[in-house]
């Protein structure tokens, strides 16, 4: 018989915080959405490509940390 694991809470609270991520970026975005509206269509298509993929960065640490407990990956040994 496998022993149970007590639930961790950094992985829900990485999820936590990624839900939080998403949502102030979306709401960033959209309080600008009026001064992009007027960029011509290529310059929007090219900046919401790139919005749509800037929010993801963050994620790598926050991951990290929600499954090993530290912010930065181990540095590598010589």
């Amino acid at each position: 018989m496998i022993p149970e694991e007590e639930p961790r809470p950094r992985p829900a609270a990485g999820v936590f915080m990624i839900i939080g991520i998403i949502i102030v970026w979306s709401v960033l975005i959209a309080s600008i959405s009026d001064v992009v509206s007027r960029w011509p269509a290529f310059v929007q298509l090219l900046f919401y490509m790139i919005a749509g993929i800037v929010w993801i960065l963050p994620l790598r640490p926050i991951l990290r940390w929600s499954e090993t407990g530290r912010w930065r990956a181990d540095p590598p040994k010589p």
